[in-house]
């Protein structure tokens, strides 16, 4: 902000003499500045920055480096006024302000330098010296020199002085005048040092750049140690630990990816395998925990769900029961559009929260495809469910279009009255509108009658079901039937055998509800050729009676000891206990 001597104090090394205060008070005053004297006091106390306005000129701020003299860029039809500055030995004369700005060559990169041409003959290097302040590397016979100046910014404040004429004293000789033309001069020097810039910064910006992948990049895995008897006891004993396995057991995946085992060190390594096997029960026990956990977070979910799904329906109910004439009458048009249009919002969120939850229900019955198979009987009732359900929501989307249908036409009796009453010119609206209510109509009673035809099907689909239902519960009986009577020839022929049998209390069957049982589980077992699980027939017949328990089947299995057969199946850890049907051994051997 300092004008004169006063740019050279704080690392700027050019600024112009003073020695006509008044005269470099206007030229500032012209730039939109506030003068400042050599002691750094403003020139002017009531100088006002939007004087420089009236020039053409913004004020500018003189903080800006490079800009302390510059003017900023000048529009093309307000010429620049620049004044007359005076100078210890010369005198400097602005140019015509209606010429047009002296032309400059492209500015090379970093450059430092400035060519000076138009010098008087007489000129020398104390003069130079006072108008470019601390200039000139070099200065020729033929009146032009090169002036390097130690920043880049000072280089536009020498360009401002371009076409100002010279004159040296108060001569007017022609040696002593001159037209300086000040343009950018390209240096090695400057290059040199603009390159060594821009390499610097590109160096740099790699350094930054490696610094910033260095910090993203992940952590190498600490290296494995080599294998040692020592070392293999304190991996043995963090095989046995649940929090350091996993780090024990990659290095016990990479000795022997290293080829460590040998004969001296089976033993060894055997162990830790085992100690690694052991494991293998704890993991399955998580995933059944997980499984559990995910298993009631569903069943929440689901829970959740249906609870939203009901006050859906709830408040469908309530836009359709508005809809009703009773009700709709009495609204207005803006609160029917209102209704409807709250009422469509609410279905379609409705039905998106109903197929989700049919999604999950589909999910699930997938997941019980075996069960199901093992079960028609159950199967076929999920299904009629299923369809009784859907025939359920087919019920209630027939009572909705039919209550848009009354909805509908009662707005169209409404507008055949609005037409009766309304005048001539409203007619042709008038019938437009009744064209559109009457297509919105028709294309509704089309969607009734598909919905219909979709719900007789869905009634046939149900009446199969359930004749299906009907063969199946026969055909059980049947089979009911089949085992008393293969019960009943075992229990003869065993009389006839062994007549000391005969009485009541030596018989393995005591009751009817025995031998269902005993007829039931042979039919279960005969289609499991692989036997069963004790536990998995008692849930198979629990089905049909919850009262059953298993040690009631197992004591009734055990005394038919030619119809039923344990055997035990699997190694160590997986050895499981399982029943198979041998009745037809027993027959022959009885």
């Amino acid at each position: 902000t300092d004008g004169g001597r006063n740019l050279s104090l704080d690392s700027i090394p050019m600024g112009l003499p003073m020695s006509d205060p008044s005269a470099w008070t206007t030229a500032m005053n012209n730039l939109g500045m506030a003068p400042m004297g050599m002691t750094g006091q403003p020139l002017l106390p009531d100088f006002d920055p939007a004087l420089g306005m009236m020039t053409g000129i913004p004020p500018i701020n003189p903080m800006m480096p490079g800009l302390g003299i510059v003017p900023p860029p000048i529009p093309p039809d307000m010429p620049a006024v620049k004044e007359i500055i005076h100078c210890k030995s010369c005198t400097l004369f602005p140019p015509n302000p209606h010429l047009p700005p002296p032309a400059t060559r492209s500015r090379p990169p970093g450059c430092k330098t400035v060519f000076v041409g138009g010098l008087p003959e007489n000129a020398t290097e104390q003069i130079i010296m006072e108008v470019f302040e601390q200039c000139g590397d070099r200065k020729s016979k033929k009146n032009f020199c090169h002036i390097r100046f130690a920043e880049e910014f000072i280089v536009d404040k020498a360009l401002y002085l371009s076409g100002y004429r010279i004159r040296l004293g108060s001569s007017t000789d022609k040696k002593d005048t001159g037209r300086l033309h000040v343009d950018f001069a390209q240096a090695r020097d400057d290059l040199y040092e603009w390159e060594c810039k821009q390499r610097m910064l590109a160096r740099e910006e790699r350094h930054r750049r490696r610094l910033e992948e260095e910090r993203f990049r992940p952590p190498s895995p600490p290296p494995v140690v080599h294998y040692s008897d020592h070392e293999c006891s304190i991996v043995a004993e963090k095989l046995k630990d649940d929090t350091k396995f996993l780090e024990a057991i990659q290095t016990l995946l990479t000795w022997i990816e290293r080829g460590e085992v040998n004969r001296r060190t089976a033993n060894n390594f055997y162990s830790m395998i085992q100690s690694a096997n052991s494991h293998v029960r704890r993991l399955v026990n998580e995933k059944a925990a997980h499984e559990k956990e995910m298993e009631e977070a569903k069943e929440k979910f689901k829970l959740a769900l249906s609870g939203i799904l009901v006050q859906f329906e709830q408040i469908v109910a309530v836009y359709h029961s508005a809809s009703k004439q009773k009700a709709w009458d009495h609204f207005t048009k803006a609160q029917r559009k209102n209704i409807s249009v709250w009422c469509k919002q609410a279905e379609e969120i409705r039905n998106i929260h109903n197929d989700e939850l049919m999604g999950i229900r589909r999910e699930e019955e997938m997941e019980m495809s075996d069960e199901e198979i093992e079960d028609p009987s159950e199967m076929k009732e999920t299904e009629e469910s299923a369809l009784v359900s859907q025939v359920e929501a087919l019920k209630e989307e027939n009572d909705s279009l039919r209550w848009q249908l009354d909805a509908y036409r009662n707005e169209v009796e409404l507008l055949k009255q609005e037409q009766g009453k309304a005048s001539r010119d409203e007619d042709t609206t008038k019938e437009q509108q009744m064209k559109l209510l009457q297509q919105a109509l028709q294309g509704m009673q089309k969607h009734l009658l598909k919905v219909q035809d979709e719900y007789k099907k869905r009634e046939a689909e149900l009446e199969k079901v359930k004749e299906d239902k009907l063969k199946i519960e026969t055909l059980l009986e049947n089979l009911k039937e089949q085992e008393s009577s293969t019960s009943r020839v075992c229990a003869c022929s065993q009389e006839k055998e062994c007549p000391v049998e005969k009485t009541l209390s030596h018989s393995p069957v005591k009751s009817e509800r025995e031998v269902l049982l005993v007829g039931i589980i042979s039919t279960f077992l005969h289609v499991h050729p692989f036997g069963a699980s004790i536990e998995y027939i008692c849930s198979y017949l629990q089905r049909l009676d919850s009262k059953i328990c298993t040690a009631e089947v197992e004591v009734l299995m055990t005394r038919l000891h030619n119809t039923f057969r344990q055997e035990l199946s699997g190694v160590g850890a997986s050895l499981e206990k399982r029943w198979k049907f041998c009745g037809f051994d027993g027959l022959k051997m009885t």
